[in-house]
């Protein structure tokens, strides 16, 4: 066992999750290495122990506390691997990732600027924003399978990336630690303002031929228009995965709804914008506690303080319950719930 591994009983999770709700972990260890991923799942097996990977937690809500191992995946790195082919480490910052490529005249993340998390994060959820998801720019990863302790890569098409989807989300879930993904990014300058609020933006400041900067830009202010900071208010993001219906069943609801947005994936599916669903079964700006919804988006739900997981999970609940019945739509947590 390497000297610099060691492991915390009765961890707090409340400042390592972005909704900022407190979560007692049986245990709890920093992994900056493989070794010590090794180690630490070596620690779990022995105590029979549930293991529970930990980035950047913007993407997770704790109903109550969890009985065992959480890793917190701090693995740091970037390596230019050719012109274009970037690898990095799961442990890094996804923002500010995007960053660093715009920085250094790297395009293809741009649209995905402000998306809070780690990069090991990303693959599992396949993130996405502004028309670009992470496979469009994906080449491989490298993960630390928990069963054998051994690196195993995978390639884009292994990982079966849907829509905020990925096999470490189903078949794989639990069962791997992202150490490193490989992104094949642009020096071309080639942009995507195929997004109708981004071509908006970047129309109202006279900006005709955009660069990556500019995208990134443009995507950063209207994230921060839309989406709370969750330093100063609780929150993961969007809370729910927008649902995908049939056209046939869209137009049904366009008669009762003429109002209702969509957006064409096929001839036969659109996807509609939870936020818009929310808003109109009346939850925009409500709260039940601490536990709310947020006033600018609805698509978010928000700690006002001292909420449990428990509290945000049932307004959740409630907010399904009444969507269903409204619209006869279900609604999907694109948030992973623990416990």
């Amino acid at each position: 066992m390497s000297a610099d591994f060691s492991i915390q009983k009765d961890f707090d999770l409340k400042d390592f999750n972005t909704m900022g709700v407190s979560s007692k972990a049986s245990f709890f260890t920093d992994a900056s290495s493989v070794l010590q991923l090794r180690e630490a799942i070596k620690f779990a097996k022995e105590r029979k122990l549930e293991i529970l990977v930990l980035g950047g937690g913007s993407n997770i809500l704790f109903k109550s506390d969890f009985d065992g191992l959480v890793i917190y995946n701090s693995l740091k790195g970037k390596e230019l691997i050719s012109k274009t082919a970037l690898r990095v480490s799961g442990g890094e910052n996804w923002h500010e990732l995007v960053l660093f490529c715009v920085d250094n005249g790297l395009g293809g993340i741009e649209n995905l600027s402000l998306i809070p998390g780690f990069v090991g994060a990303a693959p599992i959820q396949n993130i996405g924003a502004y028309g670009v998801e992470l496979q469009d720019v994906f080449v491989s990863l490298e993960a630390l399978m928990i069963e054998s302790g051994k690196v195993q890569t995978f390639t884009k098409e292994e990982c079966r990336f849907g829509y905020r989807d990925s096999i470490f989300k189903r078949d794989l879930k639990g069962k791997i630690i992202i150490v490193s993904v490989t992104l094949s990014l642009s020096k071309e300058g080639k942009v995507n303002t195929s997004y109708k609020a981004l071509a908006e933006n970047l129309s109202e400041k006279g900006i005709t031929n955009p660069d990556i900067k500019d995208v990134s830009k443009a995507v950063i202010e209207i994230r921060q228009s839309k989406l709370p900071d969750p330093k100063e208010i609780g929150n993961t993001g969007s809370f729910f995965k927008n649902p995908v219906i049939s056209t046939e069943r869209f137009n049904q609801l366009k008669s009762k709804y003429p109002g209702i947005p969509c957006y064409p994936i096929t001839e036969r599916q659109v996807k509609v914008p939870a936020g818009w669903l929310i808003e109109q079964a009346g939850w925009k700006g409500k709260r039940k506690g601490d536990a709310g919804v947020h006033d600018k988006q609805a698509l978010v739900l928000v700690n006002h303080g001292n909420a449990t997981g428990e509290e945000i999970w049932n307004l959740a609940t409630e907010i399904c319950l009444s969507i269903s019945e409204k619209f006869d739509i279900t609604l999907t947590p694109e948030v992973n719930v623990i416990g």
